[in-house]
Parts: structure tokens; C-alpha cells; sequence
């Protein structure tokens, strides 16, 4: 075995750690090398949204010692930057197995060094963190969740005192603190509880509040109360505040898909707690189809994504992607606002460079200034706060299933997503149609964008080292067509630099560096590859977009799209 894995291996074993972890430890060693050396061959990355892993003993796990470490080295990166003024974080969790003592590993030792700690009582989403920072006023804030990824893992967001994820330079100087600690003994583990006050309803009753504002038609909810609502929480933090919210916007016909209304961080009716998954959806699909249900809601363990379920124009349900929700949502308030008088000339919307360009044109026709960012939302709260004072933001959001309303939270955020949904479905059915029949407008007007999106895993120690030879394979050797179309354009986000490859010039992308690569066909469709910063995965999107004369050639112009991304996939040797 390696000697590097040998030596931490023994640090874990005689070094000042529990006997229940050093216990763990020689059970490892009595199996297979293989599973001894994954706990131990590297350290686990401290990324620029902190720490996703595998719960167990080791290096390269999400334990108390990983935890404890990566939270001493935010600590000091915060009395750095605050020096001697007051520091205050707040700490929220899901559901997820240990994430309650994570959260509370967190807290003490954040307390340990000084800092004020606002823990909250129980499990929350973590929309309601990035709230409480900004309201508490707050330097910044973590959340113990590995968001949707299976039940074997755990993580740690790490949030700033806008109340979204760590930027720069804050990012890579807190992994430089976080890389710094080499060893427990340098972490200060307990001596601070004075320093730590528990936060529970008051605090939920402020986001329910600011939640409620956001709604522009409470006339047509009243109208429409009884719209027939399905929601599950997925067995994850939604039901502590979906059904109040729900509550309060004035719906009165609201069905809990009970069978995952527990929390629970083992996640029994599912494999993967993931509301972009049918499987995950399907116990709620089924209760709607079951109710004749007009919509049908799913938010993941820490509620920062949403998922929909309508039924189409035969009247089938569907579950909507993550590009049809964020076109929906988008060109609702944007004309939502026109329609009430609350629009400004400065308002503007963001999106990523991911995301359907179909809302490009609903708000250029709107003459609304539409921005690209980065995939994370962290970039869209870093934009909203360059460009405070000077343009109003109102939506925010991405392909994956993401959304994030006005700027009281600078993060994705499901709860107030579903509100507006639920909004959504109540307006057009006070139109006498369905969500699904304004989609089919909306692409009768600007345009029909059809997306895909497929995730490549590669796990194991080779795993990071075959997505990286993938990628360096695609910008040493761009294709020069794909699908029998040209590619006239290569966007290199990593370079930071654009190529025309027919004509030969190049530009400047003024974006921060991304690993993404972008090909842009000359027929105008789109792909996207660009390795997950949280999972051993690589991600290829496909965008590829037609002219609909009318509502009643969807179906088969919609046929024609699904086989051009196939073709694209095949032809790419993807699948």
C-alpha cells in the first residue's frame, strides 16, 4: 500500500482521536485494501462550496475530525478578514444521517474561537441559512447537507455575509486556511457553548413572511384556493415550512404524499432524494393521478430544488425539466410585473450559461437586461450584489432544477419556488388552461428550445483522472461538426477564452474560471460539458431549438427536436 496512505493510516490510530473512530480504522484494515486506501488516499477537498463526501473514518470522508477541521480554518479565515469586531455565523442542517452532529461539531468550534453561534433548533431548509445570515447580519454561515446526493453521503456549504456561497477571493483563501490546519490538536473542539443561541419559529416565522411577499396575484389564489396541490417533501426538510407557506399564500387543498413526509436520512422509498429524478417523483405522481391533481411538487432533502409534475396537452402527466420550470417562472414574473405596474426599467433576470438561451429572448422581448453566470448560485447572489444600487434583480435560476425569487436569500431556494408555482398554476387555471398549454405558447412566441441533459460517472481514485482526460481530450481535439453541423464556435471558460474555428478569432470570455467547455453549432444548437464540483460525474448538455408556427405543431416539432439531441449523443460516442 502506498506509504503516504500507511503513515495517515497510523496518525488516525494513535493520535488523539475517539476509540470508537480508531476501532473503525482496524476494522478497515482487516478488509479489503481497496476500502481502506478510498478512506485514506487523499485528504477530502475543501471546494469552493466546502465539503461533499461519503460518511465514515478517514481523510477522505465526512466525519468529526474532517468537519472539525475544515470549520477551525473558516474560523481563522474570519478573524483574519473581521479581526477584533464581532463575528456571527449561523448553522443550519437536513435530514441526513450525523447531520445533526455535524451541525453541532460546527458549532462548537466555531463558539470555541469567539464567535457567536445562531444554531438552529432542529433541521431546516437551507434557503432559510442563507435568509438568516442576511437578516442576523451575519459574516457567514454553514449548512451540514449533502444536498441530493445518495444516503451514504454528508456535506458542508459554507456561506459568506451576503448569504450565499463562498466567491473569490473568499473561496480560495478559506481552502488555503482550511488546507493550513494539519492536524486536530489545532482545532478548538469545546470551551465556547456560551457562545451559541438556538434559533426556531421566530426566525421561520420572518422567512414565511418574506416568502409571502413575493406573491403578485393573491386575488387569484383567492380565486382558486382550492387549486389541488400534491407536494412531497421527499423525506427531506421541506415539510417543516412548505405546508405553512402554502398555508399562507391561501391555499386550502393541499396533499401531503405522506409515505415521505418523515424525515429521514436514509431515504426508504428512494434511491436517490432527488427531485430530477422520475423514481423520486413517482410515489407523488402517482397520489396526483390518483386525486386529479392540477399540480404536483417535490423539493429535495435541504429544499434547494423543486420539482414539477403537470399534465400535458392529452392530459398525461409529466414531470417538467428544470430549463421548462425556469422558463415558466422567468416569463411569469417578468409579465406578471408588467401587468401589475411594479416593473422598473432597471429590472433584470440571471440565468447560467447552462440554461436554456429561451430566456435570453423572453426578456430581451421584454426589454428586461437577462445576465449569464456561472453554474452555481453563488454567482447569481455575487452579481446581485454588484450590481446593488444600479439594476432591481427579481428571478434568478438554473437547468438543475433551481430557482431563486427577489434577493431576500442569495441561494437557490425550493420553498418560495413551490409558492410561485403553485401561483403559476392558479393563474392559468383561472385562464381556464394549464401550465403545460402556456409553456406550449410561450414556444409559439419566442421560439421552441428543447434541452437534454445526461451525467457520466466515473468513481473510484481514477475516476477525477478519466473526466479530466475527457475534457483535455475536447480542447485539444474540438470536432469540427457535430451531428453533420458545423461547430462555429468553442467557448472555453476555462481559458477564459471564445474561438470562432471557421473564422479564426478569438475573444475574451468575462467570466471567472470554470472547467466548461461550450460548442455552438451552426445550426444554433448547443453543448455544454463541464465535470459536477460534487460528484464523480461529468455533465453534457444539449440545447437544439426550432420555430413553432403554432400550438398545434408542438407535438411534432417536439419529435423532431428529441431525435436531433439523440443524434447528437450517438454521434458524440456518449451513449
Amino acid at each position: 500500500m502506498d506509504i503516504q496512505i500507511v503513515e495517515k493510516v497510523n496518525v488516525w490510530l494513535h493520535g488523539n482521536y475517539d476509540e470508537t473512530t480508531k476501532d473503525e480504522v482496524k476494522r478497515l484494515q482487516g478488509g479489503t485494501s481497496d476500502e481502506l486506501a478510498e478512506a485514506f488516499y487523499r485528504n477530502l477537498e475543501f471546494g469552493t462550496g466546502g465539503l461533499r463526501g461519503i460518511m465514515g473514518v478517514g481523510t477522505n470522508r465526512m466525519n468529526k475530525y474532517t468537519v472539525g477541521m475544515a470549520t477551525q480554518g473558516f474560523a481563522n479565515y474570519l478573524k483574519k478578514v473581521y479581526g477584533e469586531a464581532e463575528i456571527k455565523v449561523a448553522i443550519a442542517h437536513d435530514c441526513r444521517n450525523n447531520s445533526r452532529f455535524f451541525a453541532e461539531t460546527v458549532a462548537n468550534v466555531f463558539a470555541a474561537n469567539g464567535i457567536k453561534v445562531y444554531l438552529f433548533e432542529e433541521l431546516r431548509p437551507t434557503p432559510e441559512l442563507s435568509f438568516t445570515i442576511r437578516r442576523l447580519g451575519c459574516q457567514g454561515g454553514v449548512v451540514c447537507t449533502a444536498s441530493h446526493n445518495p444516503k451514504e453521503y454528508n456535506g458542508y456549504k459554507a456561506y459568506w455575509n451576503d448569504g450565499g456561497q463562498l466567491v473569490p477571493p473568499h473561496d480560495k483563501n478559506v481552502i488555503a486556511e482550511v488546507e493550513a490546519i494539519t492536524g486536530i490538536d489545532e482545532v478548538l473542539w469545546s470551551g465556547g457553548e456560551k457562545n451559541i443561541s438556538m434559533l426556531g419559529k421566530g426566525m421561520d416565522e420572518a422567512y414565511i413572511d418574506m416568502v409571502k411577499s413575493l406573491s403578485v396575484y393573491p386575488e387569484v389564489i383567492e380565486q382558486q384556493k382550492d387549486l389541488k396541490i400534491v407536494y412531497t417533501s421527499i423525506h427531506g426538510t421541506g415539510i417543516t415550512l412548505v405546508p405553512q407557506v402554502l398555508e399562507r399564500f391561501g391555499f386550502t387543498n393541499v396533499t401531503i404524499v405522506e409515505e415521505q413526509a418523515t424525515p429521514d436520512g436514509n431515504f426508504p422509498t428512494v434511491v436517490y432524494p432527488n427531485p430530477e429524478e422520475s423514481e423520486a417523483m413517482s410515489i407523488g405522481l402517482r397520489k396526483a393521478k390518483e386525486l386529479d391533481a392540477d399540480i404536483l411538487l417535490g423539493t429535495d432533502p435541504d429544499s434547494d430544488r423543486v420539482g414539477i409534475g403537470i399534465k400535458d396537452i392529452n392530459g398525461n402527466w409529466i414531470l417538467m425539466n428544470g430549463n421548462q420550470t425556469a422558463v415558466l417562472a422567468f416569463n411569469y414574473v417578468i409579465e406578471a410585473r408588467k401587468t401589475k405596474g411594479i416593473a422598473q426599467p432597471n429590472d433584470m433576470v440571471v440565468k447560467t450559461i447552462v440554461t436554456t438561451e429561451m430566456i435570453d429572448k423572453i426578456a430581451a422581448t421584454n426589454g428586461v437586461n437577462c445576465y449569464s453566470v456561472l453554474t452555481g448560485f453563488k454567482w447569481i447572489a455575487e452579481l446581485i450584489k454588484e450590481k446593488e444600487g444600479v439594476e432591481n434583480y427579481t428571478v434568478g435560476g438554473e437547468e438543475s432544477y433551481g430557482l431563486m425569487i427577489g434577493d431576500k436569500v442569495r441561494d437557490k431556494d425550493a420553498i418560495s419556488a413551490v409558492a410561485l408555482l403553485c401561483e403559476m398554476a392558479a393563474f392559468e387555471k383561472n385562464k381556464g388552461r394549464s401550465l403545460y398549454e402556456k409553456l406550449i405558447d410561450l414556444y409559439a412566441q419566442y421560439g421552441f428550445y428543447k434541452e437534454n441533459l445526461i451525467s457520466i460517472t466515473k468513481k473510484g481514485m481514477r475516476g477525477q483522472d478519466e473526466i479530466a482526460e475527457m475534457m483535455q481530450g475536447y480542447r485539444e481535439n474540438p470536432p469540427a461538426t457535430i451531428n453533420g453541423s458545423a461547430v462555429v464556435r468553442l467557448l472555453d471558460y476555462q481559458t477564459q477564452v471564445g474561438k470562432n474555428l471557421q473564422e479564426g478569432n478569438v475573444w475574451d470570455i468575462k467570466l471567472p474560471k470554470s472547467n466548461v467547455l461550450q460548442f455552438v453549432l451552426e445550426d444554433g444548437s448547443k453543448i455544454s460539458a463541464r465535470p459536477s464540483g460534487t460528484e464523480p460525474k461529468i455533465k453534457f448538455y444539449f440545447s437544439v431549438n426550432t420555430t413553432l408556427a403554432s400550438a398545434d405543431k408542438f407535438e411534432e416539432a417536439e419529435r423532431i427536436l428529441d431525435e436531433k439531441i439523440k443524434a447528437i449523443i450517438t454521434d458524440m460516442k456518449l451513449k
